[in-house]
């Protein structure tokens, strides 16, 4: 049977090339059956590095069955992932974020979680010395990953080792770094294509802060102002895509990679409420600018008071 592999939905880069890192390490130096899958469609940067790299993007994940055996990457939240993921057969958890906590397994399994910005850093750890015979295209990924998740080494999440692999990669591939970020966050940056409900759901994870439920959203960009500009259709938006979601608010975060800062979105008074209270921003406007923040798990997340 073959394994199956993904990560969270609103895959982003490294959810989904991690999948198909994975998948080449099954296949080519464990001889398993193994295939990458999606669970929606990934962003535009996911997009890029895959036509970059030419490799085909991994199909939509099919519903799962009891007997299907299956590897997450990314996520080790149940709540990211298919409803009946506790029904199927876990055999590997590979990961870079805290432990949310849910997961059945119905046996013992390889469970690996490191301090570090990405799950393609964790995977470099695990592969060892089958990194010797990883192909180009798969070295590319990995890089991609590394550099996404990092927003090229500026966001805190960023460790000594995450910056070590990404340049041995990149010289190993003749890449030049920052030339290279800046393709992949100019594609991530064209939202042109995505409407509000699925700008404010792209890059998006539900947490609950208290007795509260909050749909977090963060848009990484190098121009916010093309977010920005959309701004009163998004605030709009963000009411409807609550009620949807079961969530309390929406809290979206337009991340600005080059200046290093984020801007909150305040459509509501409960909004501004939580800004002032988890930021000590001043409120008085319908947007909020917080220097330095770059980090949802790092920097947003933790400060959330209600």
């Amino acid at each position: 049977m073959t394994i199956k592999i993904f990560g969270h939905k609103g895959p982003d880069t490294d959810a989904t090339c991690s999948a198909l890192i994975w998948e080449w390490y099954l296949k080519e130096t464990r001889g398993k059956d193994a295939q990458a899958f999606v669970l929606e469609p990934p962003n535009s940067e996911a997009v890029f590095v895959l036509n970059r790299w030419g490799i085909d993007m991994p199909a939509t994940l099919p519903p799962l069955n009891s007997d299907d055996e299956v590897v997450l990457v990314d996520t080790n939240n149940p709540g990211e992932l298919p409803e009946n993921i506790n029904d199927v057969n876990i055999a590997e958890v590979i990961d870079h974020h805290q432990l949310a906590g849910g997961l059945k397994t119905k046996g013992p399994i390889k469970f690996t979680i490191r301090p570090v910005a990405a799950t393609a850093t964790v995977m470099h750890w695990l592969i060892g010395r089958d990194m010797a015979n990883m192909p180009d295209p798969i070295k590319g990924l990995m890089l991609s990953c590394i550099l996404s998740d990092t927003l090229e080494f500026r966001s805190p999440t960023t460790t000594p080792t995450d910056r070590k692999i990404a340049t041995d990669l990149a010289r190993d591939l003749g890449i030049n770094i920052t030339d290279y970020a800046g393709e992949m966050f100019a594609a991530k940056s064209d939202v042109s294509s995505f409407s509000n409900a699925e700008l404010i759901r792209m890059d998006s994870k539900i947490f609950e802060v208290s007795d509260q439920k909050f749909r977090v959203s963060v848009l990484e960009t190098t121009a916010p102002q093309i977010v920005l500009d959309r701004k009163n259709s998004l605030m709009a938006e963000m009411p409807v895509v609550a009620e949807a979601d079961g969530v309390d608010q929406v809290l979206l975060f337009v991340v600005d990679i080059l200046n290093e800062q984020a801007t909150l979105l305040l459509p509501n008074d409960q909004v501004k409420s939580i800004a002032a209270k988890s930021f000590g921003a001043d409120v008085s406007g319908d947007t909020v600018v917080l220097p330095g923040v770059m980090s949802r798990k790092k920097q947003i997340i933790p400060s959330l008071k209600v």
